[in-house]
């Protein structure tokens, strides 16, 4: 099994089912897809992957829908991505990633939680040669699938990594591939189960059980926030 699978799978993903917080999260993120690139989701890649991805997390549709009508209300917040890199417990890397109105609430607030839990904020590009930012598509493998047609119509795509584990396929590009990669799999039929860009470690670092725990707390604390969207580590 390949890093890739390893880091998705000791992800921020196995904390989004204790989040009270998640569906206005996912929410803000299909506001501003909507936002940028129109409200239909045939026409729009980032709507239809948000909306997607919305569904998978079991996010009702009513609230997918507003999420939408949010968009072009006159009073609709702007929000912008802000990202920010810090140290935690046990000198665990962490980048942060902001859906924001307001920069300045956003990173008081953010500074605020990392301080008072023993972490320290970095200068903006301290950590950008310490992940890369990827394309990751997930689905569930069938019957009458031949992976190996689906690996090599990817290539073209810009595929850099396909595993299958469990009868799940993982699917790993550049990010700029990401629209390529999800379009090619939608015009062979294959039903996407989550599409996003994530941020992997190029160095992975090991942690003993106990440290692993301290981080997670400590990452559960940053999620909190509602403007913080998403915090990757480099956790092997």
């Amino acid at each position: 099994m390949g890093r890739a699978f390893e880091y998705r799978k000791a992800s921020k993903l196995k904390r989004w089912g204790m989040m009270s917080n998640l569906y206005p999260k996912l929410g803000k993120v299909i506001t501003m897809a909507a936002k940028e690139g129109g409200s239909d989701p045939e026409s729009n890649t980032r709507l239809r992957t948000a909306i997607m991805n919305a569904k998978a997390q079991n996010m009702p549709k009513d609230n997918i829908e507003k999420a939408i009508k949010r968009a072009t209300a006159k009073d609709a917040a702007n929000f912008a991505e802000v990202n920010y890199e810090a140290k935690g417990p046990h000198g665990v890397l962490l980048w942060i990633e902001c859906a924001t109105d307001n920069n300045t609430r956003t990173f008081a607030n953010v500074r605020m939680v990392i301080n008072k839990s023993g972490g320290q904020l970095q200068q903006s590009g301290a950590f950008d040669f310490m992940f890369s930012r990827k394309a990751v598509i997930e689905f569930d493998l069938k019957d009458d699938m031949d992976l190996e047609e689906i690996e090599l119509e990817l290539i073209d795509a810009g595929l850099e990594e396909l595993e299958e584990e469990e009868g799940v396929v993982l699917v790993v590009g550049e990010y700029t591939s990401f629209n390529n990669l999800c379009k090619t799999l939608e015009d062979m039929k294959v039903e996407i189960k989550e599409a996003k860009l994530e941020r992997i470690a190029n160095t992975p670092a090991e942690f003993t059980d106990e440290q692993r725990e301290e981080i997670d707390e400590f990452i559960g604390k940053v999620e909190e926030d509602e403007d913080v969207q998403t915090v990757f580590t480099n956790m092997a």
